[in-house]
């Protein structure tokens, strides 16, 4: 206690995260992926729920394939869901912190369907998207949500108006080209 003041301990293993997020973040993709799954490694597929969804959460990012990146996203939303769905599970009361990952998380998976060709799907996880949106505060975490679900859902919008890609008759015969 510092003046009286209860001072929660940092979490070391979400420091070692934000480490790896801001190299990732200096432009050293392949060296923060390879970081990412040593601590994945270490973490496990039963470790803490926060620490395992705040790691697939940024690790998707780093892949290069349109499907491992579902995937990833797909791990951070369960681990999420275990953190919000059961209270006791959340030692380090990250069920707000995993709340607020909502937006973002739904985002993410829209946009990975979106790139894969299942934009119903994409759909589905947009609408999720922006009501887990509303919560958000007007900050600027906040209203950079908010605008990537607008342009997500323009570029679906505008999709479902075509007739190109996998929804559509004479779609593409192979899944589309990767970000880079």
């Amino acid at each position: 206690m510092a003046k009286g003041r209860e001072q929660a301990a940092p979490d070391a293993v979400l420091t070692r995260i934000g480490q790896v997020v801001m190299l990732h973040h200096a432009g050293d993709r392949e060296e923060a992926r390879d970081r990412f799954l040593g601590l994945w490694a270490e973490i496990g597929e039963h470790g803490d729920p926060l620490h395992r969804c705040t790691l697939a959460h940024y690790l998707a990012d780093t892949q290069d394939d349109p499907g491992d990146e579902l995937a990833w996203d797909l791990r951070a939303l369960s681990a999420a869901e275990e953190i919000t769905g059961d209270p006791l599970a959340d030692p380090h009361g990250g069920g707000l912190a995993a709340r607020a990952l909502y937006p973002s998380l739904h985002l993410n998976l829209a946009d990975d369907y979106e790139r894969l060709g299942h934009r119903e799907a994409a759909r589905v996880h947009l609408r999720r998207a922006r009501g887990a949106a509303a919560s958000l505060t007007s900050d600027r975490y906040g209203e950079g949500v908010r605008a990537a679900i607008d342009r997500l859902a323009r570029r679906l919008e505008e999709a479902g108006r075509g007739t190109d890609g996998p929804d559509r008759p004479g779609g593409w015969p192979r899944p589309p080209r990767q970000r880079p």
